[in-house]
Formats: C-alpha cells, sequence, structure tokens
C-alpha cells in the first residue's frame, strides 16, 4: 500500500478563521492472476475484493474526512471560529494484473486507465467535500456561545458530507460506474 500526505491549501477567508486541508492518499491494488482459458473479466470478478449489494466491482475509492476548529469567545460574549483544520483520507482499490495471457494484457491496459480515471473522479469528490467542510466552518458568524458555535460547525460539516455523498452516487449512475468513460469490459 502506498501513502501520500500533504497539506491542499492554507489560507485566510477575509476577517474569517484560518483554514487548512490536509491530504492523505493510499493506494491498495489487489492482484489478479488470469487463466489463459478466461476472459479478463471473469480473472477480475474472481480476484476482485470488492463486493457491495452482492455485486462485484473492479475498482473502488473510499474517502473520508475529518475536521477541527478552535474559537474564541469575545468580551460581547459572542463565539468566534479562529482556525480549522480539515483532513482528507482517500484509499484507492484497482487491479493488478500480474499474470495474463498478451490478449488479456491488451485489454487490461485499455480497461484500467479508464477505472482510474473513474476513481479519480471519486476522490475529487472528497477533495471537493473537503474544501466545502473547510471553508464553510471557517466562515461562519460569530454565534450568541460557544456551544452552539460547536452544534452549527458540526451540524454544517455532516450536511456538507451528506451533500457531497449524494452527488458521488448520482456520480456512479451518470457514468454508471465509469462504463461510460471507458470503463467496461465487453
Amino acid at each position: 500500500m502506498k501513502n501520500t500526505a500533504l497539506p491542499l491549501a492554507l489560507w485566510t477567508v477575509g476577517a474569517c478563521a484560518q483554514a487548512a486541508v490536509i491530504e492523505e492518499h493510499a493506494e491498495r491494488p489487489y492482484a489478479v492472476n488470469a487463466h489463459p482459458s478466461e476472459t479478463l473479466r471473469q480473472a477480475l470478478n474472481a480476484a476482485t475484493p470488492i463486493t457491495t449489494n452482492g455485486q462485484r466491482f473492479h475498482g473502488h475509492t473510499r474517502w473520508n474526512v475529518r475536521w477541527t476548529f478552535r474559537w474564541q469567545s469575545e468580551a460581547s460574549g459572542q463565539c468566534r471560529i479562529t482556525e480549522v483544520t480539515t483532513r482528507l483520507r482517500t484509499e484507492v482499490q484497482l487491479p493488478e494484473l500480474r499474470r495474463a495471457t498478451p490478449s488479456q494484457q491488451a485489454v487490461f491496459d485499455r480497461y484500467v486507465p479508464a477505472l482510474s480515471r473513474h476513481e479519480q473522479g471519486h476522490v475529487q469528490f472528497g477533495r471537493d467535500a473537503a474544501r466545502a467542510v473547510d471553508q464553510g466552518i471557517a466562515q461562519l458568524p460569530a454565534a450568541s456561545n460557544c456551544a452552539a458555535l460547536e452544534r452549527q460547525a458540526n451540524e454544517l460539516g455532516h450536511r456538507l458530507l451528506r451533500e457531497h455523498a449524494e452527488r458521488e452516487k448520482q456520480y456512479d449512475r451518470d457514468t454508471r460506474h465509469g462504463a461510460s468513460q471507458g470503463a467496461k469490459l465487453e
């Protein structure tokens, strides 16, 4: 498994809080050993560890967004967000062909780049969600007290995650899980 971590952005939003998104990415390939007598689809279906509702998939992306924030109580009694740190963790699982005939390898070489592009679309949904949470919390107006501000910030974060997760589901419906982007086997 390959991991990379890097800060995605650090900025000050107007007079709002300082915000930062830190991204960590992992790749978890799974091995595929195709037998000469089977199609590449059969080999991938047999090897994939990815199943959802009884359906097998050849690629999968998981993303997780977590946030922390600091606030300051002002002399007026109001409470304002002063700093937000948002972490995005993504993990992409794709096949790695280890044994194949030349014709199976040729099909794989056409299929997997398209599948990878589709999965990178899922990674982008995670990035978009992380940025929306980070910016949204940083831009919250002052609240009457810190408990109310904390509640508002967390409710906003969870609502934005749900919205991005719904958009991501629509992406899979629209692309037929990448088939319309070229990730399909005959």
